[in-house]
């Protein structure tokens, strides 16, 4: 009687194992593989010459860097600045500009403040994309008196993203604020600093976690957009990433598949380095605008 108690205690807990701990590894399990295997399935068919994805269903079958050294003769190298310098212009101007209207919202009390915020939000339910006819004309219209600023143009392009850039990221951002002391502001007030001087040396020091978070974010959208970026960049040289890896790709009877998981693995390489250099930011980033609304 005692050794059918135990076994039927042993039981018991095995069942509340699996029903309170075991299914969560189960899942984690079936997470994990659902996002590693793709992209392990990239980078064997990066490493394979034959340029077919067919080809690459045996892993890592052939290993050989010949896709990542034709790469480089075939514009890649181009399309890779542009998108930096697209991408980290964007970043840092939708931090400036975000954090200026979030530090406005939170510090300053005007008429119409709140239905602002609102309106920034309600806005960014539209995607950008839908405006793209908009935005090809006026460029088109813009180009004819500022060329630097109209089709085929980087600045363009980063004038076309920063038109975005507030909403959401405001409205992020302006939570975040809030949790900043209202006594600091004031402190300073009285040691005769302005509201520039306060917002560049305080609060922006104090905000460091979304800066970061949001900086990030935007990078991130910047780097893989593509629709828009489409629309603008009309010359091989002039392309992003997204563009460029696109047209490699657009035939599937002649898209070389070997080099565009190459170009893809590479593009992966900054975003991967800026959230390792960020990660520490992300988590308060994300969670303390939460804490005062």
């Amino acid at each position: 009687m005692a050794d059918t108690a135990v076994e039927r205690d042993l039981q018991l807990r095995g069942r509340r194992w699996w029903l309170e701990v075991g299914w969560r590894h189960v899942v984690a399990v079936v997470t994990i593989a659902a996002c590693v295997l793709p992209l392990v399935y990239v980078l064997s068919a990066s490493l394979n010459p034959g340029g077919t994805l067919t080809g690459s269903n045996q892993l890592f079958r052939t290993i050989d860097l010949e896709n990542y050294r034709d790469l480089w003769g075939r514009g890649y190298g181009s399309w890779f600045v542009n998108s930096l310098i697209i991408c980290t212009v964007t970043s840092v101007g939708t931090v400036l500009m975000g954090g200026a209207a979030a530090y406005a919202f939170s510090r300053f009390r005007f008429q119409g403040r709140r239905a602002s915020l609102t309106s920034l939000l309600i806005v960014q339910i539209f995607p950008q994309m839908l405006a793209f006819v908009a935005i090809f004309l006026l460029l088109l219209a813009v180009g004819d008196v500022f060329p630097a600023l109209g089709l085929n143009s980087r600045y363009g392009l980063i004038a076309v993203y920063l038109g975005g850039a507030l909403g959401v990221n405001t409205f992020l951002m302006y939570g975040f604020f809030n949790t900043v002391p209202r006594e600091l502001d004031e402190a300073a007030k009285i040691d005769g600093a302005s509201h520039a001087q306060i917002f560049w040396t305080i609060i922006l020091r104090l905000v460091a976690p979304i800066l970061a978070v949001v900086g990030l974010l935007s990078f991130i959208g910047t780097f893989g957009e593509f629709l828009v970026a489409k629309v603008v960049l009309q010359r091989n040289e002039d392309f992003t990433l997204a563009v460029g890896l696109y047209y490699w790709a657009a035939d599937e009877r002649t898209a070389d598949w070997g080099l565009f998981a190459a170009g893809a693995v590479l593009a992966a390489i900054p975003v991967i380095l800026l959230f390792l250099f960020l990660q520490k930011y992300i988590v308060a980033g994300l969670t303390a605008g939460s804490v005062k609304g």
